[in-house]
């Protein structure tokens, strides 16, 4: 997407008529009461329903001016009081630097939370909502000041299918139960700002339709490879099958859009099975609208209607491609071609008049929403947000929190951390994101309201202990391109106390259009590792590993000399500080994988491979922990404690009784038998009111209070025949522990969603037999058997 992004940048400054950096802009708006009467049109009254307002606006337009909406910088209608808008806004991990977002004046700033991989590990939803609330109100009070539109492009719910994707960062790892729930939470913390009810100073609209901001779930579908060997998005073809589509690539979008209720959908660049995502009118129009109920609208990413012509020639001229992408049900170009080529296409019949009106009143409801049609901002719903309520200690606090959370604990040989010394302690700094800044923020970024380096942190926690800190990068930056620096960092080791090395990956191995090919530490960052390690001669060290994706750390973790290995992903503006509580305890590490982390070996595999089962016929070990064959380095899950949690019950029923297929009443063409299979719709009969409860108990035996994420799977009664999973996450739940607490949690699932698999003709379907359902290393079975008279069964 940032391919095109100086551009529209530029052309948003000339549309918007900025003024001097330092100063804010004048707020422009539609129906302003105070304004030329003849400016007050029927769709300014808010006493009619936005359908009937958006229809007078539509009508008001004449040709020109409609085409001229079709696009992300979609230009002013003065005769009618309309400015112009620019759609394309970022919020991934807070507010983002992009096209209609212009930091400056007297909002120069905003709290940036750690990227979602990280957050991602912190395995709770509530965080995600808060996130999503504290990026809503600073992006809601930097529009108030003329900076800033209201619609985000974000979140980013594509599943990470291989490790070596460089977009991984903006993702919430492998697992689709994750990601959906995740979608959920955080649009609805961008769109209805106090969604879980814990921030009630929050300004709340008295129309539930109102959004605080317009979210956009992107990007559909099957989007997870940029650049690799002869690869790239924008002519790569997706290969997938309709079972990989059903259950791994689309569930999350399916959620964004069905219980997320986002107001936004971003097609991708890539084909699917041969169709460009953006114009396939399967996916777009009977899968997303007229299935799973969408009501926003749907942008092309930036440039991937053009591409449709000018890259992978699927169209022949220009205006066949914009009859293509309107066709299929997609409403906004980020680009200019169907700004250049729909008079064009209209002259030729490719598309119509009342094709250009439908799209429109999808955008135009959008903005109807987000209150562009209400009159004057400062007296409706979030109209009072301002400067004072960017960067707020509570807001801050919360980007620390998030931070602490997400930190995943890899290895604490002979649970030599946290480190208790503090007084008097030499300790050396030592590698590349040592006094990292920018570094900490990854990509879509925008300016933090301040940093918290590594280096920083560490001398906080031990300002109050005499310490001695010694610095030294080992290598001028991430890529670690020669050695000279090392005999300098090894010196600095020999001196030291202890020793904490802070290494890893940055935005010059993966970003946006950047893959890897390699799954080590890059350059010399192996090298200097093992070279302080020796200099330290049994002194503590302690690894940390800033990333997006996952790193081959295989020999750190054998090497009994590193007492710690922690993965601070990219944790924000408040990284250092977090990183430096929990090597010394302040905070105890509570996170957990949200991806596995391979060998370098896996690199063998084919990033162009789309399936995501194995096949054993060709030796492909499949994707993702759930069809992965193969033995990764650390699990899907995993992360350790400096307390040690049990679980000390687990209540479920042992068996349920599954209705016959006649009693059910799926549709005609999902009505089938194949084997022990049965026919599953969870909007219809038995399966829309059917639930089980599982309640498990834990336990914290250690001497720290603290997080724990418990993880609830489901094995299948096939597991890993046919395609059917090994296992599947199906729910999960953070709880906070005293030393010596227990607590009880109750999941309540849905059995024909919850343990059904997906098979080769995409139906999700349950199995009769025997499920096994697993939290850590505790084993229920569930036996659900078909409906007969007698059975003492609960019912599904």
């Amino acid at each position: 997407m940032k391919t095109v992004m100086v551009w529209c940048i530029l052309f948003g400054v000339l549309l918007l008529g900025i003024q001097a950096f330092g100063e804010d802009y004048k707020l422009e708006y539609a129906c302003d009461p105070d304004g030329p009467p003849n400016l007050l049109f029927p769709f300014c009254n808010t006493s009619m329903s936005d359908e009937e307002r958006v229809m007078d606006l539509i009508s008001r337009l004449n040709i020109n001016e409609k085409i001229e909406q079709l696009i992300n910088t979609a230009a002013n209608v003065s005769r009618l009081g309309i400015p112009a808008y620019q759609w394309w806004g970022e919020g991934l991990h807070g507010v983002a630097d992009s096209p209609s977002v212009h930091f400056g004046g007297s909002t120069p700033t905003a709290t940036s939370f750690p990227l979602p991989i990280l957050s991602a590990a912190s395995f709770n939803r509530h965080l995600w909502n808060r996130i999503g609330q504290v990026t809503s109100t600073e992006g809601r009070a930097i529009f108030n000041q003329g900076r800033s539109g209201i619609s985000y492009w974000s979140p980013n719910i594509n599943i990470a299918r291989d490790p070596r994707w460089g977009r991984t960062q903006e993702t919430l790892g492998e697992d689709p139960k994750v990601s959906s729930v995740y979608a959920v939470h955080f649009v609805k913390g961008l769109q209805e700002g106090d969604y879980d009810h814990s921030r009630p100073q929050d300004v709340a609209s008295e129309n539930p339709r109102r959004l605080k901001i317009s979210a956009c779930c992107k990007h559909f579908t099957a989007h997870d490879l940029d650049a690799w060997k002869d690869y790239d998005r924008n002519h790569f073809d997706a290969k997938v099958t309709q079972q990989d589509l059903e259950d791994s690539y689309n569930p999350s979008f399916k959620s964004c859009v069905k219980e997320g209720q986002s107001s936004g959908l971003m097609c991708s660049y890539n084909r699917l099975n041969g169709i460009p995502m953006c114009a396939d009118y399967e996916l777009l129009t009977l899968t997303v609208r007229n299935q799973w109920g969408f009501e926003g609208y749907i942008t092309s990413d930036c440039d991937a209607v053009a591409l449709i012509h000018d890259y992978i020639y699927y169209a022949p001229t220009p205006e066949d491609a914009v009859s293509y992408v309107m066709l299929a049900g997609m409403d906004l170009n980020c680009g200019s071609t169907l700004l250049v080529h729909s008079l064009a296409a209209l002259e030729r019949k490719l598309i119509w008049e009342g094709l250009i009106d439908m799209h429109l009143r999808n955008l135009f409801s959008v903005r109807m929403r987000l209150g562009m049609f209400d009159g004057n901002p400062s007296t409706l719903p979030y109209g009072s947000l301002g400067p004072a309520d960017i960067c707020t200690d509570a807001n801050q606090d919360l980007a620390l929190e998030a931070a602490r959370q997400s930190l995943v604990l890899l290895k604490n040989e002979k649970k030599a951390l946290p480190w208790k010394k503090m007084h008097g302690l030499k300790l050396a700094v030592i590698g590349p994101h040592a006094n990292a800044s920018i570094e900490m923020l990854g990509n879509y970024e925008g300016i933090p309201c301040k940093y918290v380096t590594p280096l920083q942190g560490f001398s906080t926690v031990l300002s109050k202990h005499s310490p001695t800190i010694i610095y030294q990068p080992g290598c001028s930056d991430a890529t670690c391109a020669d050695s000279h620096l090392i005999p300098a960092a090894e010196e600095a080791a020999e001196q030291a106390d202890a020793v904490v090395l802070m290494v890893g990956l940055s935005q010059a191995q993966e970003k946006e259009g950047r893959d890897r090919i390699s799954l080590l530490l890059p350059g010399h960052q192996q090298a200097l590792v093992s070279a302080v390690v020796e200099a330290a001669a049994g002194r503590p060290v302690v690894l940390v590993i800033l990333s997006g994706g996952p790193v081959d750390v295989s020999f750190a973790n054998e090497d009994p000399r590193i007492q710690g290995i922690v993965w601070a992903g990219y944790p924000g503006q408040a990284g250092g500080q977090a990183v430096a509580d929990a090597v010394f305890g302040l905070v105890n590490p509570g996170g957990r994988l949200p991806q596995s982390w391979y060998y370098e070996n896996y690199t063998n595999i084919d990033m162009s491979n789309m399936n995501m089962r194995p096949n054993a016929s060709t030796g492909y070990p499949g994707r993702t922990y759930r069809f992965f064959t193969g033995t990764p380095l650390y699990e899907f899950g995993y992360g350790l404690s400096y307390s040690d949690f049990s679980y000390t019950r687990f209540a479920a029923p042992q068996s349920l009784m599954a209705p016959p297929l006649r009693h059910q009443l799926c549709s005609s063409d999902k009505a089938v038998i194949k084997s022990n299979l049965y026919c599953l719709d969870r909007e219809k009969g038995a399966c829309k009111d059917s639930s089980l409860q599982v309640t498990v108990s834990v336990r914290n035996h250690g001497p720290l209070s603290g997080d724990h994420s418990v993880l609830l799977y489901s094995k299948p009664p096939s597991s890993g025949v046919d395609g059917a999973p090994l296992k599947q996450l199906v729910s999960f739940e953070r709880v906070h522990l005293e030393s010596g607490a227990e607590q009880e949690v109750v999941f309540k699932l849905n059995p024909c969603e919850d343990l059904g698999t997906v098979g080769h003709d995409g139906i999700r379907t349950v199995a009769l037999g025997v499920h096994t359902l697993m939290v850590g290393a505790v084993h229920h079975s569930l036996i659900i058997e078909e409906w007969s008279p007698g059975y003492g069964v609960e019912s599904i």
